[in-house]
């Protein structure tokens, strides 16, 4: 009778070892789409990387106009993404906690830019921020100083594009943390504002910083907003900027550029991915 039982188990176990390989096998119809998505995504890149001018790629690169175009893009994207951590995480603390009535119209308004045009975000900064804008002349009018057409005019632009996948990502971390921590910590007597620092943001860090490393990402390659609010001068010119004009007069500069930013944007969602958010939920 213990054999038979035996043998009944180990068929039950291998059964589910079965099922569980069969479970992870994709079914041929899904795998058609799935390969021809990977082609799709992945065949413009290897067309840059077969047609970059490698030969002459440290010529293009030592321009001064190219490192300086590159390191403004690099430090208006960190400053955006600061920017957006600073106002951005608080944002979705209230949008994910709140129980305000009409907060889904907020949170509807303030995701607006993820599916907004970039040039129509550039154009409503100029109606908002402009030397007559809405707010822009107030500006203007006190202090002299014009938002537009300067190197805080490209952060200002980036920080409003790129903010809200930060918002979104970090609101679904603060929904989705377990609250019993906080509320423990309260029955300790933490203040609320302890709590956030201690515990809360602790909680969500992987979150935190999966929508820092999207922000920066989105702030790094933004060109429409950019290019219509800040416009085009050597204290403007971002590297996406930089890629648009070289397209038009040498196609080679314009691939050279293009595999920098690249580069750049392949190392540092790699590194962060793997570093901090092994252990933390997908992006």
């Amino acid at each position: 009778m213990d054999r038979v039982v035996r043998v009944v188990r180990v068929e039950r176990s291998t059964g589910s070892i079965d099922r569980t390989r069969e479970r992870g096998t994709m079914p041929w119809p899904l795998g058609i789409p799935a390969a021809v998505a990977v082609f799709f995504l992945l065949v413009p890149l290897v067309a840059m990387l077969v047609r970059a001018p490698w030969s002459g790629l440290t010529r293009i690169l030592a321009n001064s106009t190219v490192l300086d175009a590159l390191r403004l893009s690099l430090l208006s994207a960190s400053a955006a993404t600061v920017a957006s951590f600073v106002l951005g995480v608080p944002l979705a603390w209230m949008l994910a906690r709140a129980r305000w009535r009409g907060l889904s119209v907020l949170r509807a308004l303030v995701t607006l830019p993820l599916v907004l045009p970039p040039v129509v975000g550039g154009v409503a900064l100029l109606l908002a921020f402009g030397r007559n804008g809405v707010v822009g002349k107030a500006i203007y009018d006190w202090t002299g100083f014009a938002l537009p057409f300067t190197t805080w005019g490209v952060v200002v632009a980036e920080t409003f594009v790129a903010m809200p996948f930060l918002v979104v990502t970090v609101e679904g971390a603060f929904r989705a943390a377990d609250q019993g921590f906080e509320e423990a910590a309260a029955t300790l007597g933490a203040s609320r504002m302890t709590i956030f620092r201690r515990v809360t943001l602790p909680l969500i860090g992987p979150s935190l910083v999966a929508g820092s490393v999207l922000c920066w990402a989105r702030a790094l390659g933004e060109f429409g907003a950019t290019i219509t609010f800040a416009g085009n001068n050597p204290d403007t010119q971002t590297m996406p900027i930089a890629v648009y004009l070289a397209n038009e007069s040498d196609t080679d500069a314009a691939i050279a550029l293009s595999l920098v930013l690249l580069l750049v944007s392949v190392v540092v969602l790699v590194a962060l991915r793997d570093r901090w958010l092994r252990q933390g939920p997908a992006l």
